[in-house]
């Protein structure tokens, strides 16, 4: 049985490393930062302010949901 399978040709293990070294070079091939980065923008005063809005939609809609009754 063993001589079948070593008469089929490529078996599982050497297909899955010829794949995985194969995309290997490619993800190595492909230049990692297309866009040069880019500063913050943001000042210091806009660092600083509230970003909470107590009475936002996604607010009340948190707590009008807790609000259900549990089952």
């Amino acid at each position: 049985m063993k001589q079948e399978r070593k008469a089929s040709g490529l078996g599982r293990r050497e297909f899955l490393r010829t794949v995985g070294v194969g995309s290997a070079a490619a993800a190595a091939s492909v230049p990692f930062a297309a866009a040069p980065a880019v500063a913050d923008t943001e000042s210091t005063d806009e660092k600083r302010k509230a970003r909470y809005q107590p009475n936002s939609a996604s607010v009340q809609t948190f707590y009008r949901v807790n609000r259900y009754p549990t089952k």
